[in-house]
């Protein structure tokens, strides 16, 4: 390091970015701690000042890091830090600050939240900000933002919301491309309108009955868990789409024709069958199908899948590649009028990959005919995976199950694996 030139010195270390490993290089010398102004990210861990004895508080010592510095883009702070600490720090650095992370640890304080100003209410200082992402945030009341018109990215993880806060938050980012709330609890109506969204990732904690309703004409990637009811109008660019409801019931779902989709999930204890029926419906171009609802049945009443013809369901599906396919829906292939009339000719032609989930010997004989079926009409099929999980009974069917699934594997080998 000695030999090199200042200006290599200056650009090998402004590539560093945690506080303390830029803390010690300050005191290496005179010229390291020249290189300082430089640095373009800086990342204060959680144990930043674990076992600190300075007069300094920690906001301060951030403050003043943060004063040597001429251009800085990323701030990522985690350590404990307080709303003055954070109005000082972005005063600093918010005409150069694109990228900003904070652990907020206010989830369960409702006094900070409320303080005037608020670190939520600290954060519009930074008005030329490309991401944001925010860890375990209290967000009772709306945010007192101005428009981030650059803002791209935000992220919200671990946090208490409010409909009215939360629709305020996205209403001061009206360029967003990328959305991602996880672990969010209190959400009960969620109305999100962006025009130039196209990536959206929700994650409602609770009791699984929030209703949502999409307005983004550029979405391409849908991910939503906890909702119960869902209208998503636009969707000529949706390509990959995963619905899912562990705790609670899917009643509604409101789709446009789904022409660009190639991936579809829908995973949850019970969905409506009218909202199953029609997410099949609308989803005729799907290469990658991914079904574990294990009931349907409205309300209370916990039902089993109507029987689904196998025939009619593969042609439905034409460009249908790889069926990962579990629970209910594998037992509604399997009844018995399922493969009755099989047309001349008929033919799955692009399923290359199936993934089953076994976990009963009841209609045994039925399973397996649909597994024989899929391997005899899926002509360019090169591998079906089976799973047997807890399959427990006394009775010798269990065992003949099982011997019948060893048999069709030892036959197809090639093709047919068992976990």
């Amino acid at each position: 390091m000695e030999s090199l030139p200042d200006a290599i010195v200056q650009y090998i270390l402004s590539h560093l970015n945690n506080a303390r490993d830029v803390a010690v290089c300050n005191c290496v010398s005179k010229r390291w701690k020249e290189s300082l102004p430089y640095l373009k990210s800086l990342y204060f861990p959680r144990n930043s000042f674990d076992g600190y004895t300075g007069s300094d508080s920690p906001d301060i010592v951030i403050w003043k890091m943060l004063s040597s510095i001429t251009c800085l883009e990323e701030l990522v702070v985690y350590s404990p830090f307080t709303s003055s600490g954070l109005a000082s720090w972005l005063l600093l650095v918010h005409s150069s600050l694109k990228h900003l992370e904070l652990r907020m640890d206010n989830i369960t304080d409702y006094k900070a939240c409320v303080d005037s100003p608020s670190k939520l209410d600290c954060v519009s200082a930074a008005k030329n900000l490309e991401s944001l992402k925010l860890w375990g945030v209290l967000m009772a009341n709306p945010p007192k933002w101005d428009v981030f018109k650059n803002l791209k990215s935000l992220e919200i993880v671990g946090a208490r919301l409010e409909d009215s806060a939360l629709s305020a938050a996205l209403r001061a980012c009206p360029k967003l491309t990328n959305l991602v709330l996880l672990g969010c609890e209190g959400v009960r109506s969620v109305s999100v309108e962006l025009p130039y969204l196209e990536q959206c990732k929700l994650d409602f904690y609770g009791l699984g009955n929030c209703s949502l309703s999409l307005t983004c004409p550029k979405i391409e990637l849908l991910e939503v868990q906890g909702c119960s009811w869902l209208r998503v109008r636009e969707t000529t660019c949706l390509r990959k789409l995963l619905i899912a409801n562990n705790s609670g019931r899917v009643y509604m779902v409101d789709f446009g024709k789904l022409s660009a989709l190639e991936s579809l999930s829908m995973r949850g204890v019970q969905w409506c069958w009218d909202a199953i029926s029609k997410m099949l419906e609308w989803s005729s171009e799907v290469k990658h199908l991914y079904m574990k609802v294990e009931f349907t049945g409205d309300l209370e009443s916990l039902l089993p899948f109507p029987e689904v013809d196998f025939v009619e369901f593969f042609n439905s599906h034409p460009k249908l590649q790889k069926f990962d396919i579990h629970g209910a829906m594998f037992a509604a292939l399997c009844q018995k009028n399922s493969l009755k009339n099989v047309e001349q000719g008929f033919v799955i032609p692009c399923l290359e990959e199936v993934v089953v989930q076994v976990r009963s010997p009841l209609n045994a004989e039925q399973k397996m005919s649909t597994l024989e079926s899929l391997l005899k009409y899926g002509k360019n099929l090169k591998t079906m995976v089976i799973r047997i999980l807890q399959m427990k009974s006394n009775h010798s069917s269990s065992d003949d199950f099982f011997d019948e699934i060893c048999r069709l594997r030892f036959m197809n080998r090639k093709i047919v694996r068992i976990e």
